[in-house]
């Protein structure tokens, strides 16, 4: 029995030598909310939908987000020196998906169907997201899949509402 097979039956096993399969399978049971990552400019943008994006520090305000340095986000990030957090509120899921790439969408035609806007570093902010932060590159580390990128903020934008989560490979709306 593999460890997400385990995992579903209830059974606590206890590997000596995880797979990535194994991480990825723990993994699926950390609920995270739901953000895109957008940077670039005009045509040259793109983004990608993530759960990896938190605060590193409030003094002073650096963001951290993981990115995959083979997807198409990556060198967008790097060439611009700019990305913004777009926190996705619940009844965004098509976005989210949209920013996914799961039917093969990339580039620019990944912000068809929503309103856009920029703040102070010129990356895409998404009009109505839940939050968006808006973040100058700081600092990269590049290690094994993907790069850590560390981001000051340079400005907030807030809308409130409910986030949208993703947790066990499916999207949850979290109400009050």
């Amino acid at each position: 029995m593999d460890l997400a097979a385990a995992l579903s039956a209830g059974s606590s096993p206890v590997l000596q030598i995880p797979t990535s399969n194994d991480l990825k399978a723990v993994m699926r049971h950390v609920a995270g909310t739901v953000s895109v990552i957008t940077a670039g400019s005009e045509s040259d943008r793109t983004g990608a939908t993530v759960t990896s994006a938190t605060a590193l520090s409030v003094e002073p305000p650096t963001m951290i987000v993981n990115i995959n340095r083979s997807s198409s986000t990556w060198p967008v990030v790097a060439r611009y020196r700019h990305f913004c957090i777009n926190i996705l509120e619940a009844a965004q899921q098509t976005i989210a998906e949209r920013f996914s790439g799961k039917d093969g969408i990339k580039g620019k035609e990944r912000y068809e169907g929503a309103g856009w806007t920029v703040l102070a570093t010129g990356a895409p902010v998404l009009i109505g997201a839940l939050a968006a932060v808006d973040c100058e590159v700081e600092d990269v580390i590049e290690r094994h899949s993907h790069a850590i990128v560390l981001g000051r903020v340079a400005g907030l934008s807030f809308n409130g509402g409910s986030p949208l989560i993703y947790s066990h490979g499916k999207y949850h709306a979290v109400t009050s």
